[in-house]
């Protein structure tokens, strides 16, 4: 595996050396990680959000503050000048954003207007390559009922029938992004993330994913307490480490591979599970309360038998290493929180 990593970075940097790139939703966790990797490969990069990265300076050579939900500043700025987009930009959240059925209408529509925009841009200043980033929710409820056995392989994504609206509206535009492939010549290429967590991501403004929520109760909990987790514990997820992730789109890019693809691991763990392991990795003595609250389906895991086909990828980090990493950061970020007020 330590040499595929090395051949995948040598390749990778002469892939993308001295390329004109657009980063849409660089100011967010996985856009963020992203236009530093495609900056240190010798791009130069333009990065668009709403807002800059949270917790570190954006790595991008110019970044521009807009609202991709409007017209004029796609307009503006998605132009014939970049070689390929990557379009990371989208309403979303954890459980506690996705699946309460309170965001449904906003995260529908704010996703789709973004994605119509930027795929009408696109066509019309003849962009050869665009990247869209899907979602594991576009797969059905029906496939996932079972936390032991879950199906995600790519063609089990129809008969449709996902888990959330987010999960509709991916699907939707996965399809959108197609239609125009075949009918404008543009190299799409489309991954499913599956969980991606890591160090700079959110942790505490309740759009956090279940890797940084747990780290910070575990971070804030007091020893010989407890903390809270939604559910009985037993549903099962997969989760991809960042540095793998962006090593992930980077392979699908530079592939001929014009489909769908998961992006994730396939180390599966229960939630409950999952948080045993912070708290071993944090040396505190906590209990867990499983108490009601959304939780998804009840199993989840990555299929990576197209990705290690056609792409040659595999996850380098085992959820142990990822997750101390990222708990290391969360508690840090607690200290320095705790500190400041």
């Amino acid at each position: 595996m330590q040499l595929n990593a090395i051949y995948l970075y040598v390749v990778t940097f002469i892939y993308y050396l001295m390329k004109k790139i657009l980063v849409l939703g660089a100011g967010g966790f996985v856009g963020n990680h992203l236009a530093t990797r495609l900056k240190q490969n010798g791009c130069y990069v333009v990065g668009i959000d709403l807002k800059f990265p949270e917790f570190n300076k954006s790595s991008c050579d110019k970044f521009i503050i807009g609202d991709l939900r409007r017209l004029d500043i796609c307009e503006q700025n998605i132009t014939t000048d970049f070689d390929e987009i990557y379009q990371l930009a989208a309403d979303m959240g954890g459980a506690g954003y996705i699946f309460t059925g309170e965001n449904d209408f906003n995260l529908m529509h704010n996703s789709a207007q973004i994605n119509l925009n930027i795929l009408s841009l696109a066509i019309k200043n003849n962009i050869k390559k665009i990247f869209y980033s899907s979602s594991a929710c576009i797969y059905p409820k029906h496939n996932q009922m079972d936390p032991d056995n879950p199906t995600c392989s790519e063609q089990s994504a129809y008969p449709a029938d996902p888990d959330s609206e987010y999960g509709w509206e991916k699907l939707f535009s996965e399809r959108m992004y197609l239609a125009a492939a075949k009918n404008y010549n543009i190299q799409v290429r489309i991954a499913r993330f599956h969980n991606v967590y890591g160090p700079l991501g959110v942790f505490n403004n309740g759009k956090e994913k279940a890797p940084a929520a747990l780290c910070r109760k575990v971070a804030e909990a007091e020893n010989n307490t407890s903390i809270d987790i939604w559910g009985n514990g037993s549903q099962t997820r997969s989760f991809l480490f960042i540095d793998d992730c962006v090593n992930g789109i980077l392979a699908l890019m530079q592939s001929s591979y014009g489909y769908p693809v998961n992006i994730g691991s396939e180390e599966k763990i229960s939630i409950n599970d999952f948080a045993k392991m912070i708290i071993r990795i944090a040396d505190k003595n906590l209990s867990i309360n499983n108490i009601n609250g959304p939780v998804g389906v009840n199993g989840r895991t990555s299929d990576n038998t197209i990705a290690n086909k056609e792409l040659n990828w595999y996850p380098q980090t085992t959820l142990e290493q990822g997750i101390t990493k990222t708990f290391l950061w969360i508690q840090e970020q607690v200290k320095m929180l705790a500190t400041a007020n």
